[in-house]
């Protein structure tokens, strides 16, 4: 496989910043099993840098990181900044603020305004760089983001940050932000029967000339958990049709919504990194659209 498998699925621009369509989620390199979970077991480091280490090589240049991405003895960006400094000039790096973890993997209140800048600092001096490509403010219910989004755009204006994004977010927010300062993506659960509801958000997005970036687009309702054993039928007749896995269709169907659409799938398995990529090279006839539409609004068979 080389790099021109990745390029198969096109690209989008991050702002002034082009990333192929297939991107890289780095929520599990820092430990096996589920992430973020306290008690979960380390992730051999070697394998989390071979890991990072191929998907540059298999031409993914957009990276989708945070600083409460860490486990006990590892953190996904320390291992970002070991695996791949000095930085590709093409290399997007994504990360996220608002939430925090202590240092025993609690979760903390989500950051007020004024800890902003701290946790932008935080993950700058994590990664090694002096600005951030891509900083997206998660939010956690529907209430207003006019102050917390307005520190970021005051970041971006000092330079620190380059482009601003939101995660896990309403209609609502978008409009809030976009009114502040430009949003080049939003980040929010989605995929083959996940939050159906999201479709008209997906597609207003493309509207405005913003990335829909779907988180759990392969595991779903698993979550942190990963994919299961179990699939639909209709997902794995689509899959024995094309040779391909469930993973594979999942992630093919996600890049089908929308040339807007972005895919970060995450693993800390090399092979389970080639199949996410060449997932991007998948073309699923307009017959097998319709049946994974069908289950994606719960009108399947199984």
């Amino acid at each position: 496989m080389t790099s021109q498998t990745i390029t198969a699925a096109g690209t989008w621009k991050l702002g002034d910043r082009t990333v192929n369509r297939i991107g890289f989620g780095a929520m599990r390199l820092a430990q096996n099993g589920e992430a973020l979970v306290s008690g979960a077991v380390p992730r051999d480091r070697g394998q989390a840098v071979e890991v990072l280490r191929r998907a540059v090589d298999l031409g993914v240049n957009h990276i989708d990181t945070a600083a409460f991405y860490f486990s006990p003895l590892r953190s996904a960006n320390e291992l970002i900044n070991r695996a791949l400094a000095p930085y590709p000039d093409d290399l997007v790096i994504a990360t996220k603020v608002g939430p925090g973890r202590d240092p025993s993997g609690e979760w903390l209140p989500h950051a007020r305004p004024e800890q902003l800048r701290g946790q932008v600092e935080e993950n700058l001096r994590q990664l090694g760089r002096d600005h951030l490509d891509v900083v997206n403010l998660r939010i956690v219910g529907t209430g207003s983001i006019a102050e917390r989004f307005g520190v970021l755009a005051e970041l971006r204006q000092a330079g620190l940050v380059r482009h601003l994004g939101l995660s896990n977010v309403r209609p609502h927010h978008l409009d809030e932000a976009l009114a502040i300062a430009p949003v080049v993506c939003v980040q929010n659960m989605y995929g083959i029967g996940v939050q159906p509801e999201q479709d008209e958000f997906l597609r207003s997005c493309g509207e405005r000339g913003v990335a829909f970036v779907p988180f759990y687009s392969i595991a779903g309702t698993g979550r942190q958990a990963g994919a299961g054993g179990d699939d639909s039928a209709e997902v794995l007749e689509v899959a024995r049709a094309h040779g391909a896995s469930a993973a594979q269709v999942r992630l093919a169907w996600t890049l089908h919504r929308g040339p807007h659409v972005l895919a970060i799938p995450g693993t800390g398995d090399p092979e389970h990194l080639a199949a996410n990529v060449a997932a991007g090279a998948l073309r699923l006839t307009a017959a097998e659209l319709a049946a994974l539409e069908s289950l994606h609004r719960g009108e399947g068979a199984s």
